[in-house]
């Protein structure tokens, strides 16, 4: 299970502590102009040690390209990479050999496959997601000739969250601030808050929103390959996530069908398309098919397990012990998962025009 995507495919491998993270690509088009400035710039959003809301460790999380790419352009051939780690502090986690963080993937991993890389916590380390970034970045620039664009950003931190939609702000102001947060005097209260728990060695989670423009009608099955249950499922797949919903989503059940619909008129544009939509409550997907309009979801992550306090555990054995984590960690993961949920995205999203593109023809 270590590889996401249908003809568009991307297998990852590395852990926290290793010598790197990388993975191949398959299925990528071959012609696409490769941008390198745009795909490090991406591994930079989501590198750690960007600002003082993340954590300290520094790494330059430069990729290495090593195959599938020619004179600038992708051949179409299985394309590898590298980001090598560089700045491993393995020793902070010597204390946890032994024992089990709470609401972490140590006694699972454990108890399933009779070991684990105690270091970071191995393949179940966030930095595994370095390897989805790289191939969000490869399904971006795709995206990019198709007039598809996807931008996510910070909705909420803790109890400090952005009121109305995404239409009532610039999204281009996102990367403005280090929260992330399309709206100046929000992010700013989310980072003091996000300071404020980093104080105390606590943990805050928050959600993400993301918004995905230019998508054709028809991305998607009306069974078992639903669009936005692709979309779930990747979101889902991304360490720390605990929720996902599209559209109007769990807002939309207190509401009457009459009130929730979207109403179609006859299109007053040149898209060639027989309807249009005066509302957008479906969130862009209507029986699991994309219908043209934006569609925008919502991802709730969890507060960071790993915490600088102490707290009741277990050893291996099962003995009650006490634990205080060492080592360099996020107080919040919204900032940096920013970029790894659009990879997500735009990965799916890719993968379900080829699947449309070759199956129906």
């Amino acid at each position: 299970m270590n590889s996401f995507g249908n003809i568009f495919k991307i297998t990852t491998f590395g852990e926290s502590h290793g010598a790197g993270v990388g993975g191949v690509i398959d299925g990528m088009p071959s012609g696409v102009d490769v941008d390198m400035e745009f795909i490090q710039s991406e591994l930079d959003r989501r590198k750690p040690g960007q600002s003082k809301l993340t954590t300290a460790r520094k790494e330059a999380d430069q990729v290495e390209i090593l195959s599938g790419v020619f004179e600038g352009k992708t051949t179409g051939c299985p394309i590898g990479f590298l980001v090598r780690n560089t700045n491993q502090h393995s020793n902070d986690y010597e204390n946890m050999r032994n024992l089990f963080r709470p609401s972490h993937a140590d006694y699972t991993y454990t108890t399933k496959y009779g070991l684990r890389d105690h270091r970071g916590g191995g393949r179940s380390s966030a930095r595994e997601t370095i390897s989805r970034v790289v191939g969000g970045a490869f399904a971006k620039l795709c995206l990019k000739q198709l007039g598809i664009n996807i931008q996510a950003y910070t909705e909420q931190v803790g109890h400090i969250a952005l009121p109305g939609s995404y239409k009532d702000y610039d999204l281009s102001l996102t990367e403005s601030n280090d929260v992330r947060c399309p709206d100046a005097a929000t992010a700013e209260r989310m980072a003091e808050l996000i300071l404020e728990v980093k104080k105390e060695g606590d943990t805050i989670g928050g959600v993400i929103s993301c918004v995905i423009t230019g998508c054709p009608v028809g991305l998607g099955e009306p069974s078992f390959g639903k669009l936005h249950a692709a979309l779930g499922s990747a979101m889902l797949s991304i360490n720390a996530v605990k929720g996902f919903e599209y559209g109007r989503g769990f807002a939309g059940v207190a509401e009457r069908g009459s009130q929730q619909n979207d109403v179609m008129v006859p299109p007053t544009d040149n898209s060639g398309r027989t309807a249009a939509f005066l509302t957008n409550n479906s969130g862009g997907i209507q029986g699991g098919i994309s219908n043209g309009q934006d569609i925008y979801f919502r991802v709730a992550f969890k507060p960071v397990a790993t915490l600088l306090m102490e707290q009741d555990t277990v050893t291996l054995q099962g003995e009650a012990t006490k634990l205080t984590a060492r080592g360099r960690h996020d107080a919040c993961v919204l900032p940096r998962a920013v970029p790894i949920v659009e990879a997500m995205a735009a990965m799916t999203i890719l993968d379900y025009y080829l699947i449309n593109k070759t199956v129906h023809l």
